[in-house]
Formats: C-alpha cells, structure tokens, sequence
C-alpha cells in the first residue's frame, strides 16, 4: 500500500468516524430547559406546567421523536431583571436544544429575545405577552396556551352581550395586565359598551382598598380584573369582603379562578370567567387526562398544566418530523403548522404567528370548580398585529 493509499484510507475510516459520532449525537439525549417559576406568586403555576409537560412525556415511553429527554431547571423567579442572564445559562452554558417557559409576560419576552438570536427552539406554556406571537414572532418560536388578548377580548364580548354599559378594570401594572386590559376594552366597546376607567397597582402588589372604594364610588355595571396566583385570591377576597360582589359583578380571564379556587372560598362563588380550557368538559380525552394527571400527581390538573402537556404534545409533533433532528428547523416549524393538537382542552392548531388557535369558554364558579357554561368564541385567533413571519 503507498504512503498516499494509506493517508487516503485513513481519511475516509476519520470521515466515516466523525459520521458515526454526529449520528450518535443526534439520539443522544434532548436537552430541555425548564425555565419556570418555582418560588414567589407563580410558583404552583411552574409546577403544574411542569408536571404536564413530564406527563406526556412519560406517556410516550419517556422519549420524544426517539429522544430521550434531560432536564435543565432554572427558577426564573418572576423576575424580569433576571431574565436574560438565565435564559443565556441555558443557551450557553448548558446547551439547551428547546426551552420551555415561562409564566410572567415580561420575563417571557426576554426569553424571546435571545431565542429569536440563537435560534433556539422557545415554547412558551403560559406567558400570554402579544409581542410573543406579535412583532417578536419567530420560525423556532412557539406558544402552547394563549395570548393575553385571547380570553380578555372574549370575556369583552360576554359582558357587552349580557346587557352591561359601563365597566372599570383593575390590573398589575405590567405587560399581562395593559394587554388583558387592552383586549377586554376592545371586545366590550365593540358590543357598544365604554370601559370608565382603567385602574392599576404595581406588580405583585396585592393592597386594593383604596382602588375598591374608588370603583364602589364609580358604580359601573362591571368589573374586569386580571391576577393570577397568590394575588388572584387577595383580590377576590377583598372585592367580596368589601361587598362589591353583590351588585357590580366581577369578570376576568380564567387565571382570576384557576388553581385559585380552594383559597378563595365562598368569595368566588358565582364568578363568570372566559379561558381556553373549563372544569366539566366531559369529553373521553380530557377525562383520560385528568385521570392520568391524578394518577401520576396525586391532584386534578388546571389550565396551566394543560399547557405544559401540550408544549411536549408539539414538541414531539416536531421531532416526530424530523426524526430527532431539532437542528432542522423548516421541518420542524412546518410540522406543527399544520398539525391539529390533539388537547385536553380540545383540538387547537396554529395561527400564522404560532399562537393557538382555540375555542375560549365561558365559565362559572361552581364549588372548587370553573364549569363550562358555552363556548364564547369558537376557533378564536390571536390578530398577531406586527408579525412578520
């Protein structure tokens, strides 16, 4: 053999080597980055998508696309400030191939920031921010729950039909609460109702006498409010105590009442919320899913954990596609564009701006319930206003 044969043969046995290796490392594990609330006002909420997004994972035998799967968690606290340096540990650091969050608006368009530069896959399980599927809508970025103008316009439209003329709101003072705002005022005004005045407290504040008697002075027809969590049981609590409730009746998106309920109490009792998913849906998937949820969980799941089984629902879809392969991201987006989610919530696909297009219920408190009344708005589509996709 001469020496150019054997440099040849040499060559092509490394070639051959380095295809091995790039096959392997395709299956190899799929790194996921969880990067969620696990403390503050928010953290029930990051479990439970959490748990979802593990259920269905579990369901397929503990692999996606033929992947096995690698968590990397990070507590994002809810906190904006911290945003970027955390998503950047999972892209940098630990090489994420798809991250999975969050819950706060504002922590979320950080995440979508440096998604849309690295390219990273990003599925947000909750964060409603417009902007997500909005101006900052991206190929490898996608949402599993709603946007905040979703359940908000919804719930406009429920009150301008039920007859009532004039309504007040009352929100955090951040992203999620200006845009549920901005979409319950366009749904009402456009049944011929006037929202009076728009009220606000700093994020997580949870002090509301002072705005209470101001709407009790105010006496509208309505009151719509946006929290979620912890602060969502202070204020049902206190709008009741203050006996609001009696006369100007309060709505709000279904985070008002969900996961809320049990500390609530009797304060909520009777409240009409609009959200994409409901209690007494009685249909064979969502009654399997939840049994499967108590199951593995020891608890009934809630909205949130309905949008973390469905992050890991689109991104099997994605992988399934491509064989395990996230690096080819026109396959994968182009799999879940068309594909019909096969949701506990019931089957929702994708806008143009990869937000779902879904059903939105009206719901009412019944007990440690929010039970389906109707549909409100059948196949609701976000507007997607500035996506250039």
């Amino acid at each position: 053999m001469t020496p150019r044969t054997t440099a040849r043969s040499t060559l092509t046995a490394l070639a051959l080597a380095c295809i091995a290796t790039l096959g392997h490392a395709q299956q190899g594990k799929l790194k996921v980055g969880l990067m969620l609330p696990f403390s503050g006002t928010y953290a029930a909420l990051g479990t439970a998508i959490e748990n979802g997004f593990k259920l269905h994972v579990e369901e397929q035998g503990g692999k996606l696309g033929g992947r096995e799967i690698e968590y990397i968690k990070v507590d994002d606290e809810s906190d904006p400030a911290k945003a970027t340096d955390n998503v950047n540990k999972l892209i940098k650091r630990d090489n994420v191939d798809v991250i999975v969050g969050t819950v706060h608006s504002g922590v979320a368009m950080a995440m979508a920031k440096a998604a849309k530069e690295s390219g990273t896959v990003l599925i947000v399980p909750n964060a409603g921010a417009d902007a997500v599927t909005g101006p900052m809508c991206a190929q490898n970025i996608f949402r599993s729950s709603f946007s905040n103008w979703q359940p908000a316009y919804a719930m406009g439209e429920v009150a301008a039909k039920q007859g009532k003329k004039t309504a007040m709101t009352l929100t955090w003072k951040y992203a999620a609460g200006d845009e549920s705002v901005a979409g319950f005022k366009e749904g009402f005004e456009k049944g011929g109702g006037k929202v009076l005045k728009q009220l606000t407290v700093p994020f997580p504040n949870v002090e509301f006498q002072a705005l209470l008697t101001e709407i009790a002075a105010a006496k509208p027809d309505a009151v719509y409010s946006f929290f979620a969590g912890g602060g969502a049981v202070k204020f049902v609590k206190d709008y009741a105590a203050a006996g609001l409730n009696k006369n100007i009746p309060l709505y709000g998106p279904g985070f008002l009442t969900d996961g809320t309920l049990e500390a609530q109490g009797e304060s909520a009792q009777g409240m009409l919320t609009t959200l994409h998913y409901a209690d007494g849906l009685n249909t064979p998937r969502d009654n399997k899913f939840r049994a499967d949820y108590d199951k593995m969980f020891k608890m009934q799941p809630d909205v949130y954990a309905v949008q973390g089984y469905d992050a890991a629902q689109m991104l099997a879809i994605g992988l399934n596609a491509t064989k395990g392969d996230i690096t080819k991201k026109a396959d994968f987006a182009a799999a879940i564009e068309k594909a019909k989610i096969d949701s506990p919530r019931g089957a929702f696909t994708m806008g143009k701006s990869h937000n779902p297009v879904q059903d939105i219920y009206l719901r009412k408190v019944e007990g440690k319930e929010n039970k389906v009344v109707n549909v409100a708005v059948k196949g609701l589509a976000d507007p997607a206003r500035g996506c250039k996709m």
